[in-house]
């Protein structure tokens, strides 16, 4: 008999629990829509992603530099030439 009213409350905490845990879900879901649809939080969102995509497009071509320059070393390392002087502006193959 103890083992089943246990269970029962158990089974009570969770349902009541549960619908208060909903409810708070909810509350906060709003809450944080309606902060993010205020046009300082929209305009903050649209500044940083044109930060990142400058920076991601500069970063990407210091790589494909940096990569080129890498790979023109490998093959002069295995055909055993020498290796050429690195090309201008380049930067040495650092960021």
């Amino acid at each position: 008999m103890k083992k089943l009213s246990v269970l029962v409350v158990g089974a009570a905490g969770y349902v009541l629990g549960s619908r208060a845990g909903r409810e708070r879900y909810e509350q906060i879901k709003r809450q944080a829509t309606k902060a993010w649809n205020k046009p300082v939080v929209q305009g903050a969102a649209d500044s940083v992603e044109q930060a990142v995509k400058s920076t991601a497009s500069d970063v990407g071509s210091k790589i494909a530099d940096v990569a080129s320059d890498a790979g023109s070393k490998v093959v002069h390392k295995v055909k055993g030439d020498k290796e050429p002087e690195p090309s201008p502006g380049s930067g040495g193959g650092s960021f």
